[in-house]
């Protein structure tokens, strides 16, 4: 029988990213693209986190999730409210949590932790919008190996960096 560590590094599989966001002002308007440069030293190039060092340089979150959220709230909810910067599909994003992952042929990152909704969710989303994100606002990560990124590029886990 495998063990529960055993089981955290099967994870077989792979996600697509379904759609790229960025914003170059903390509270500025969601910007989205086909394509983006992610750096070890920016994370997202031209988003307002890019803060080397930070266990935020890049977010993610679960297409599922969202929709998740939007039948608690009984309307669409888009990544653009959310505020991340990746929507991913057909992988379960909180499993790379602590773990590195590939994005498309060259890029690696490191699930930091969650991301929790902040208060701007009510704002954003409406009545019971924070509550509503609470378990579903992904993940963030750090950048260990930069590159370009492009929609419909997957991603899959390529190993556990906590042993």
């Amino acid at each position: 029988m495998m063990s529960i560590k055993d089981l955290q590094n099967i994870l077989p599989q792979v996600g697509k990213i379904e759609l790229i966001s960025f914003r170059t002002e903390k509270k500025g308007a969601i910007e989205t693209t086909n394509e983006i440069e992610i750096s070890v030293k920016e994370g997202i190039v031209g988003d307002h986190q890019n803060k080397k060092g930070s266990k935020r340089m890049v977010t993610l979150i679960q297409k599922e999730h969202l929709e998740v959220v939007s039948a608690l709230l009984g309307k669409k909810v888009t990544i653009q409210q959310s505020r991340r910067n990746l929507l991913v599909s057909g992988i379960n994003l909180l499993a790379l949590h602590n773990r590195q992952f590939k994005l498309g042929n060259d890029i690696i990152l490191e699930g930091t932790g969650y991301c929790v909704p902040c208060s701007q969710m009510e704002t954003t989303l409406g009545p019971g919008g924070f509550n509503a994100m609470r378990g579903h606002g992904g993940i963030t990560a750090t950048v260990v190996k930069g590159g370009t990124l492009a929609l419909h590029d997957s991603i899959v886990l390529i190993k556990n960096t906590l042993s």
